[in-house]
């Protein structure tokens, strides 16, 4: 997991076009506003089954939704599965085409990204379905707001403005399963996180890890990926998968973006 990726975003490879492939296509949204509703766009969720990933845009700015989109659609391995206009559009979005990665804004009208993440993902826990992965869209640097969401199941955030070749690589990230985080907010999100307040000892079940668990445990809460960790302990990748697995479920994690809060929130890495 990349948390500030370099100048190559996440250390993955990038398929199709990056921010070129906005100028000239037609990607033109659905005819009504998506902001009095949602606009889904068929055949495009997770149930398709194409072996694409599919994207839904929460966002109340018509104009950043439709560069978005025609983003996203310019991309072979990306499905555009809809776009919704508020929260609350956005939940209903997110229930009909059960998409793989939402891109949530935090500040909208009848109800913000926030609340609408924490519902998305209580829902689907109650259903017993897949939860998407989220990732919350900010004007500002970090703020409550973002690291509110971090800590319901976000898999991560962004800045409006990130650059287009990483956005993508972001919405490939997360549904890999790993965290993104915008470049150069890692620190100001920990230092948020952590606060001046005395850390709390780790919980009984942290104990419960075997050494390998928890070898892999603060290899993973320092950023480094699968890879990195299978070379570093001299393991395959599907074992540190294995691993990181077993990890979260004793400690009652839902991802590695919790793994890492949890580790500094803890006191295990400074």
């Amino acid at each position: 997991m990349s948390l500030t990726p370099p100048a190559s975003p996440f250390g993955g490879q990038s398929t199709g076009r990056d921010s070129a492939g906005l100028t000239g296509h037609n990607g033109s949204a659905a005819g009504h506003d998506p902001a009095a509703g949602h606009d889904a766009t068929s055949g495009h969720g997770n149930a398709a089954g194409d072996g694409r990933i599919s994207v839904a845009l929460v966002d109340d700015q018509a104009l950043f939704r439709a560069g978005i989109r025609m983003l996203i659609e310019s991309q072979p391995d990306l499905a555009f599965a809809g776009e919704a206009g508020d929260g609350r559009a956005g939940l209903a979005l997110i229930a009909e085409t059960r998409p793989d990665v939402v891109l949530m804004d935090v500040r909208m009208p009848v109800m913000d990204g926030i609340e609408a993440t924490v519902r998305a993902l209580e829902d689907a826990a109650r259903s017993g379905s897949k939860a998407p992965k989220i990732v919350v869209l900010t004007t500002f640097d970090l703020d409550e707001g973002a690291a509110h969401a971090l800590r319901s199941g976000a898999s991560g955030f962004l800045l409006k403005d990130t650059q287009p070749p990483f956005l993508l690589a972001a919405i490939r990230t997360v549904h890999a399963g790993n965290a993104v985080i915008a470049p150069g907010e890692t620190q100001a999100l920990m230092k948020h996180l952590m606060g001046d307040a005395p850390k709390p000892q780790p919980p009984a079940e942290f104990g419960q890890l075997t050494a390998r668990e928890r070898d892999i445990f603060l290899l993973a809460a320092r950023g480094l990926s699968n890879a990195e960790i299978a070379s570093t302990e001299f393991l395959s990748e599907s074992t540190v998968k294995t691993h990181i697995s077993r990890v979260l479920a004793k400690l009652g994690l839902r991802d590695r973006v919790q793994l890492v809060i949890f580790a500094y929130e803890h006191g295990l890495i400074a």
